[in-house]
């Protein structure tokens, strides 16, 4: 269980110590302190809560901590994995739950190209950057407001933060309303730069800790992948998942085919692959569904993004407690981290990640959540 001061911090769902407003007939939002990060900053947690869903956010990472859906009978789960402290989010390197970026994902040898300059970023994956860096947009905290239905985190990034050129300005705001969890992304820059935001939540639909999710069934709208190489960097090619375990165009289990003999599963100890969505960037529409049959829980996956990252928690190893003293094991949840294709800035013929001065940034993913009857 929960130590006191987790219970302090995070069950506010039961009783909201500050409550900010009700912004909505339906939403109430709640702000209360949740601590305090090792450099003494303070980190907020917001409540969202509608109807039966409660989604907690924080400050530090832009960090989902949790999210309670109900099962086909009415019971409460946290369906996402992660910590109950402050200290440990910021200890993993999971980065659960965060906002990634400035580029999610990884970039080879920790270098682009960009106006015939190249800039590094430090490696923090082997030879790759991932994930924006070892101080990625997951691991400071979020100026953060309150808006109807929801909370708008803010984050500035200098020019050079983590050798990425330009002030970026980001906004992320986290909206909850008839069962669904709206997360808009926007951001400027005032130099040339590139942008990959995505949010790493790590599900599990049986609840949290709660074992495996080999027996979750996945469908994902995706008629291509990306291949990668021994580093996971991807090859450059889009490859047709016809005939391959990666084709989840119809239902299957996530473990049906996950120790399948392929080299593309070896190379990633299971799936931790980007997916190559059939409908046009840009325009919202459903990229995936995850089903979890003893629960009944449905989780719809909508976004504008080109692109899904299907991780499976392939090298959680046990060495992570989390919330409730739950042991995280291997393949004991999945990601779906809508996004552009790994890698982008160093392969031309992928969609552009390039954001110039003047221009907008924007992006939208929908967690949708349902159940099923049988």
């Amino acid at each position: 269980m929960f130590s006191n001061k987790a219970k302090h911090s995070i069950a506010i769902f039961a009783a909201l110590i500050v409550l900010t407003a009700t912004v909505s007939a339906k939403t109430l939002v709640a702000k209360q302190a949740f601590g305090h990060t090792p450099e003494g900053t303070p980190v907020d947690f917001y409540s969202l809560k509608d109807g039966k869903i409660e989604v907690g956010i924080m400050t530090y990472g832009g960090i989902v901590v949790s999210l309670r859906v109900p099962d086909r009978n009415g019971k409460l789960e946290d369906v996402v994995l992660g910590c109950d402290s402050v200290e440990k989010y910021v200890a993993q390197t999971a980065h659960f739950g965060g906002v990634v970026g400035r580029y999610a994902n990884r970039i080879a040898h920790g270098t682009f190209q960009l106006d015939g300059h190249t800039y590094s970023i430090p490696k923090n994956d082997g030879d790759n950057a991932l994930h924006g860096g070892p101080i990625g947009f997951d691991k400071v905290v979020w100026e953060a407001k309150q808006i109807p239905d929801g909370v708008e985190l803010t984050h500035v990034s200098k020019d050079g933060d983590q050798g990425f050129p330009g002030t970026l300005t980001a906004h992320v705001r986290y909206t909850l309303s008839t069962g669904a969890l709206r997360i808009g992304y926007s951001a400027t820059s005032d130099k040339r730069t590139v942008l990959n935001l995505t949010n790493h939540s790590y599900f599990n639909l049986a609840g949290q800790g709660n074992g495996d999710v080999l027996g979750t069934v996945l469908e994902i709208d995706a008629s291509r992948m990306t291949p990668v190489d021994a580093m996971l960097i991807p090859t450059g090619e889009l490859k047709s998942v016809e005939g391959t375990p990666f084709d989840f165009r119809k239902p299957h289990k996530i473990g049906e085919r996950i120790n399948a003999d392929d080299a593309q599963l070896k190379l990633g100890h299971g799936y931790d692959h980007s997916f190559v969505l059939d409908h046009p960037s840009g325009q919202l529409a459903e990229a995936a569904e995850a089903y979890e049959p003893n629960s009944g829980r449905i989780l719809k996956v909508l976004t504008t993004e080109p692109g899904v990252q299907l991780y499976t928690g392939n090298f959680l190893d046990g060495s992570i407690t989390g919330k409730e003293g739950r042991v995280y094991k291997a393949r004991y949840a999945f990601c779906l981290e809508t996004q552009h294709f790994p890698d982008s800035p160093n392969h031309p013929k992928f969609p552009s990640t390039e954001l110039k001065p003047g221009q907008k940034f924007h992006s939208v993913t929908v967690y949708e959540f349902s159940t099923r009857a049988d």
